[in-house]
Formats: C-alpha cells, structure tokens, sequence
C-alpha cells in the first residue's frame, strides 16, 4: 500500500452555499434533510452509496467511497443560499413543484429556516428572470464585496469551519473569452468599472476563492472557465469545477457514443431534443441562455468520437439539439434521440431513446456529490481545476491544451482512481493478466 497524501480531517460544520434556490438548490437541501430523517434513501449519489474496489478482484475488498475517504458527514452540512425572490427553501420548494407535498410537510421546519440572501442579478444576462430580492451596489467590485461579506456572515452566524459554493443558478446569456478575462488584475479592474464581460456568476465565483471557498460551476456559463479566475484559484490554493451538472439527455450520449466508438459503428446523425416545463426551461426559452446551454450540449460526441481519428465513421454526421419551453410539463423533463447509425458494409440502423426523467431529481444527488467531493480536495491541498470530478459534469474544464474526457466509463474509473490515490491505494488498471500468469 502507497502512503496516502495527507488530508486534514472533516471536523467541524461544513457550509454549502448556492446561488440560486430554486428547484435543484430546494431538491438537495429537502434531500439531504430527508435522508438526515431516515425519511428516504439517497439514490443517485456516488458519495453516499457507491463503493470502490480496492486491490484484486479476488481480494473482496469494496469499502463505501464515504467510508474509504474522510468525506463531511450529512448531519454536519448546513446550507445557505442566494435568490432574487424572498421566498424561503419551503416556499421555492411547493412553487418548484418537484416533491411531493406531504413529503415537503415533514420537512417544513428545517427547509422554512433557510432564507435566500439577497443576489448579485441582472436581467441583462437571464433575460426570463427578474425578482426583487437584489443586492445593489456602485461597482459589480462592491458587490462582489458584498458576497465575502455573506460568506463571513454565513460561516459565524451557522458556525461554520469551511465553505464550498455550488452554482445551482440559471444558465447566463452567451459569453465567449475576451482579453478582460486574461488575468485576474485586469478582471477586477473589469469589475471596478461595470464591465459587461463580467457576468454575476463570476462575481459569485470572484468572491469565494477570495475568501478561500471552493467553486463549482453547475450551468454552462463561463464562470471559473477563465484564465483569471483559474489564475486566483491557484494563487488562493482553491479548488474549482464545472461546468454544466450532467443529468438527462446528455448523461445518455455520454454512455451511448462510447459503446459506438468501442464497436466501430458509424454515426450519421443525432438530433435531441427537449420539452421542459420548470424555470430552467423558461430562461432557456431565450435565445441567448440556450446557445450558451446549446454548446455545452453539442461538446461531448465531437470529443468523445474523435471525428480527426475515425474519419470514416464519424467525419461528417449531423447534430442536432433543440430545447422546447412547454409549461405543463413543470419539472418532468422529456429527451427524445433520433440516432443514424452505420453498419457493416454501410447498412443503416437507428437508435432511438425516449428518457422521461425528473431534471432536478437527477441534479440533486450530482450537487451533492459535487459539494463533498470539492471539500474533499480541499482539504488534501487539490487546488485549480479538479478534472477527476469531470464525471458530473456536461462541459468538464481541463488544463490548457488539453481535451475534456467525456465518455462516463473513462471519467468513472478517473473518479474512483484518483479516491484510490487519495486513500494510498493502488490504482486499478483493469489489465488482469496476472490472474491467468500463475
């Protein structure tokens, strides 16, 4: 066994702070006060209920992923949020339509006590959205001050010993790399003067690695993509991650092309498409907020099908991604895929899929997971970008030069490789020669 590196202990309350608390933000924080309550299980989470192989197949060691690393306990989260509406996490929760009512009454005490704090806001960049509970402030530099000031507020008031942030926020309007990005002098010199290339999702990130807070990005936007900010999380020792939470529809590309590429079947096309009925699917009914999420979406078969390596297979296929606001549909989103795919000797096939899941009930366990992981590696000293999260994430950020893995198997065993190393164990390979070298 390697000697592991040293991680300081999970003592103490650990703060997860969110910006925005709307339906994934109120389905975590229900979820996690459920499961404190032995009220239900927590399906979909990796921390909770994954294990890890350890050592040989032979050796039947598989110890639970929060049992092999010093993961924050449950009972010692405490959340706190950020929203442009007052309403309280009970009061998002009946509006967001995700849980059940009677459920929610079980956990009005806790969920009624969590009070979003005024938001950084501006409809300039969520164009569908607007509510009156906005911090104002000369600079978007103050405001950024305004938000390390909640964070020391938050840790003294729920006395706290360490914080992550996890955007849980609405996706921004399109916003590519431009020179204020570059370097961190010239983004708060951006930020003193109301710079529009500064949006409200990297004040929120600005301001936690300031005060030493590990960020993670959970929409498509910019955000911790950046030079400077990836600059400032180095030069702090903080972790970041992102972007975009990995759920529905793109989570099924990511296991499906995979199994293409190993198979060497072609592909002719991929259209997707969408129907969503919850604020997410409002905000992204503008034209602005869906190309950002659009882009996102589109990444992963260029990556994963590696068109420059297999070009008779996959130079020139169509993709498609649509995203429909369909209001009665509320939170129970539907993705439909039309796949094209090529066979032997050019014989067409199709795939097709039909996932009707719950966006923010699929988002829930991810965040979770995502907040314990980032606090994880902050206490083994991981600071910048923490590419073995990519797993959760639809977008992951790599080092400059390299390409993003988006195939879910590859990410898993990067995932569980790196708890490997983190706990002093040796990395598996999967090779298994030596079973049969006796």
């Amino acid at each position: 066994m390697r000697k592991p590196p040293s991680i300081a202990p999970a003592r103490g309350r650990l703060a997860v702070l969110v910006p925005g608390l709307g339906a994934v933000a109120t389905t975590l924080i229900a979820g996690v006060e459920a499961v404190r309550r032995g009220l239900a299980k927590p399906i979909g989470s990796l921390t909770q209920m994954g294990t890890v192989r350890l050592g040989k197949r032979t050796d039947r060691r598989a110890p639970l992923i929060r049992e092999l690393v010093p993961l924050a306990a449950l009972d010692d989260v405490r959340f706190g949020a950020w929203d442009v509406f007052p309403d309280d996490a009970y009061e998002s929760a009946c509006h967001a339509h995700v849980l059940e009512h009677d459920l929610l009454e079980q956990l009005r005490t806790p969920l009624s006590a969590i009070r979003p704090m005024p938001a950084v806001f501006s409809p300039e960049y969520v164009k569908r959205l607007d509510g009156p509970n906005v911090k104002k402030g000369r600079t978007k530099l103050d405001l950024g001050e305004q938000l390390r000031e909640d964070i020391r507020r938050f840790l003294r008031d729920q006395e706290c010993d360490r914080a992550v942030m996890v955007w849980c926020a609405s996706t921004e309007t399109f916003l590519e790399r431009s020179a204020v990005h570059g370097e961190l002098a010239r983004l708060e010199k951006a930020m003193a003067a109301n710079d529009p290339a500064v949006t409200p999702s990297m004040i929120y990130a600005w301001a936690a690695l300031k005060e030493g807070v590990p960020f993670a990005n959970g929409a498509p936007n910019l955000t911790v993509d950046v030079p400077a900010l990836q600059q400032l999380a180095k030069k702090q020792g903080v972790a970041i991650a992102g972007k975009d939470f990995k759920t529905g529809q793109t989570l099924m590309k990511t296991v499906l092309a995979p199994m293409l590429k190993a198979r060497m079947l072609g592909l002719a096309g991929w259209f997707s498409t969408n129907i969503l009925g919850n604020r997410d699917g409002e905000v992204l009914d503008d034209p602005g907020s869906f190309k950002t999420k659009e882009v996102s979406k589109l990444s992963a078969l260029e990556h994963i099908l590696q068109p420059d390596l297999y070009p008779d297979l996959y130079g020139k296929f169509d993709h498609k991604v649509q995203i429909h606001y369909y209001r009665p549909r509320g939170d129970n989103k539907e993705g439909w895929d039309a796949i094209d795919i090529v066979g032997w000797l050019g014989y067409p096939m199709q795939i097709k899929v039909n996932f009707l899941c719950r966006d923010s009930i699929l988002a829930a366990p991810v965040a979770l997971d995502i907040a314990l992981f980032l606090d994880l590696a902050q206490r083994a000293g991981m600071s910048g970008i923490q590419e073995w999260m990519s797993f959760y994430f639809k977008s992951p950020m790599v080092a400059e030069g390299l390409y993003p893995e988006h195939d879910l198997f590859i990410q898993l065993t990067k995932l569980k490789n790196t708890l490997r190393h983190l706990a002093g164990e040796e990395l598996i390979t999967h090779l298994g020669l030596d079973y049969y070298e006796k």
